[in-house]
């Protein structure tokens, strides 16, 4: 069986994307709700506007993932 190839590019790789910097918890928490409140109004119907609501609320999720566990380390 030959080695599956993957055509894509996935959102997240872990050998080029970690996050250099980790922001307060606080500063974290209203970047998220920014983006949720911006992100709510996308068009479902739109790919492009999918495309990015997903891409946002990634990266945020991310960096309120890491500076969660950064203060739970304080």
């Amino acid at each position: 069986m030959s080695a599956r190839t993957t055509s894509y590019t996935p959102l997240y790789d872990p050998e080029k994307d970690a996050l250099g910097y980790v922001p307060p918890l606080s500063a974290a928490l209203d970047q998220a709700r920014l983006v949720l409140a911006e992100k709510a109004t996308a068009n479902i119907h739109d790919h492009d506007d999918m495309i990015r609501a997903a891409v946002g609320l990634e990266m945020r999720l991310r960096q309120l993932v890491a500076a969660l566990e950064a203060e739970g380390r304080a």
